[in-house]
């Protein structure tokens, strides 16, 4: 007698779930009880991608490439034979496409700072896939602790500029589960303010003018006084 398929699986026999542009993945579907022959349909989103009719049990094997963005996502597979209204339909695999990331980009609101003045840095790569972990480096030395981003959003620590040495060269580094792609920001230093370096510059002048004033002095000393007072003697 006609038996009704069991609901399919659909499992991922080569290739992984998070894949790269133009990786080639193999799905098989598979309804272990039914009455063949047997017509699978594998579906993208509820769109249909391909059928497949086996004169068996056997799976059916679906040859994937992945050449865009729009080629991920979750697919179904539905099972149908002669005794099988509707068909019957698998659990979903989802896909997700690993992009490489690009520079980090790292800024500040401000590039001139004095102390005692607390200031942020950001870190954003514009391309590549999430989740994104940013790390903050002064020199080779890291400040802050792995920032896992898992929106499309700049990583951002507060520094406190206590003495000069804050003043040294900062960079960020980005990375995500795409291999071997680890990418350092482009460098970025603060500055002294303007009004921080100016301070010195009036006591400067104040003892150009004084000294400026005693040899004034001095000299007017020598000439209305110590001079006339010289011939006077004589």
């Amino acid at each position: 007698f006609p038996e009704m398929l069991s609901n399919p699986r659909l499992i991922l026999v080569q290739g992984t779930l998070n894949v790269v542009m133009k990786q080639n993945v193999t799905l098989s579907c598979h309804s272990e009880s039914g009455s063949p022959p047997v017509r699978y349909t594998l579906f993208k989103h509820n769109q249909k991608v391909s059928t497949l009719k086996r004169p068996d049990l056997t799976p059916s094997l679906f040859n994937l490439t992945i050449n865009s963005a729009s080629d991920v996502g979750e697919y179904k597979c539905k099972a149908e034979n002669n005794n099988t209204r509707g068909g019957k339909y698998s659990k979903s695999l989802n896909f997700t496409l690993i992009e490489p990331i690009s520079k980090p980009v790292l800024s500040s609101p401000t590039s001139q700072a004095k102390k005692g003045q607390n200031v942020t840095l950001s870190c954003l790569a514009e391309n590549g896939s999430l989740p994104i972990t940013y790390i903050f480096f002064k020199g080779r030395q890291s400040i802050s602790l792995p920032m896992k981003m898992q929106k499309r959003e700049a990583a951002v620590i507060f520094l406190f500029i206590n003495s000069s040495g804050d003043f040294g060269t900062y960079k960020c580094r980005a990375e995500n589960s795409f291999r071997n792609n680890t990418k350092y920001s482009n460098s970025f230093n603060f500055t002294l303010a303007a009004e921080e370096r100016s301070h010195s510059q009036p006591l400067i002048i104040s003892l150009v003018l004084i000294l400026l004033l005693f040899v004034i002095g001095f000299a007017l000393a020598i000439k209305f006084f110590i001079i006339p007072s010289y011939k006077a003697s004589k």
